[in-house]
């Protein structure tokens, strides 16, 4: 829009300068009937525009030359004069207006994420996630997130080489390929047992050294799930069905022989105090007596006469009565 315009202020100026150079006279203007209505003084109206046209070019070139570089961003110039670059950094800058390209890159952290979830992602619309071969070849579904920087120092050089579409180019490419490499090195359950966090460590280390020699600073690669096929989430949850009940046999039998050791120890128990209770009576013979007329007491009256005879007072008694 204002290049346009000032294509059109300018054509205007030069249009005005050469009707005015002939116009350098004054020219009388006559009425129908011949009389004069006045004189037009082409001089004085060069002199004007002579003064206006350097204020219009101003102030329709002066928005196009300053550009404010937002917050945390840095602006790529390039002038196809000189064929050079520069790459201020947020604030107010100039750029030579007509013979300069820009383009504005972002330096803070950027989030790329490869998600089946519809709605998540680069790629909101499509599964994005990664698919890969384990140790075995059984495939698994990955979705991740990168966390990365344009290093500010190499944001021209980032220009030059691969351009504003570079997490296409670049980030995207390398960190399948690593993904793909490192878990093809690891069977499946350790994919999806704790050694997760192994792996996506050793992935982290990979695309670091891969992306960061291109001037990309790698913040964070994050496994945010990991899927399988049907078929095989159906073997695990078998294979988990069968362990639990397996644990569960497992608990039986412990109960078991820990009920068998009871009872061993408790007929030892006994059989000790059997043992404990014969030795007492080898040497006092007339315990088991007392012991027998104790149980009795209750319900018979009974006297001991001698070691060999027990006399039933209570039926005595009923007999007197």
């Amino acid at each position: 829009m204002i290049p346009t315009l000032l294509i059109l202020a300018l054509g205007a100026a030069v249009a005005l300068m050469v009707w005015g150079a002939g116009g350098r006279r004054r020219i009388r203007v006559l009425d129908s009937e011949g009389r004069p209505l006045g004189a037009f003084d082409g001089g004085a109206l060069m002199r004007r525009l002579r003064f206006l046209i350097p204020v219009v070019a101003v102030l329709v070139l002066l928005p196009m030359s300053c550009r404010v570089v937002p917050v945390g961003h840095a602006l790529v110039i390039f002038n196809n004069v000189t064929k050079t670059f520069r790459a201020p950094h947020q604030g107010v800058t100039w750029v030579p207006p007509f013979i300069a390209t820009t383009q504005l890159y972002d330096l803070r952290r950027i989030e790329y994420t490869m998600s089946s979830s519809q709605g998540e992602g680069r790629r909101a619309d499509i599964d994005d996630s990664l698919w890969s071969p384990t140790k075995e070849g059984l495939q698994v579904g990955i979705d991740l997130t990168v966390w990365h920087r344009i290093d500010p120092d190499r944001v021209t050089e980032i220009h030059q080489r691969f351009g504003p579409d570079f997490e296409e180019k670049i980030i995207r490419p390398a960190v399948r390929s690593v993904i793909r490499l490192v878990i093809s090195e690891y069977p499946v359950m350790d994919v999806y047992s704790s050694k997760r966090q192994n792996i996506q460590n050793e992935i982290n280390t990979k695309v670091k050294e891969l992306i960061g020699k291109d001037g990309f600073i790698i913040d964070e690669v994050v496994l945010r799930d990991v899927r399988f096929t049907d078929e095989f989430t159906k073997a695990i949850e078998s294979k988990q069905i069968a362990q639990q009940a397996a644990e569960q046999m497992k608990y039986v039998i412990e109960k078991e022989q820990r009920e068998a050791e009871r009872k061993v120890i408790e007929a030892q128990g006994r059989a000790k105090a059997i043992e404990t209770i014969n030795e007492a009576l080898r040497q006092n013979p007339n315990y088991i007596r007392y012991l027998y007329v104790d149980k009795l007491s209750d319900k018979i009256s009974v006297i001991v006469s001698d070691q060999n005879t027990i006399m039933d007072l209570k039926g005595i008694l009923q007999e007197k009565k």
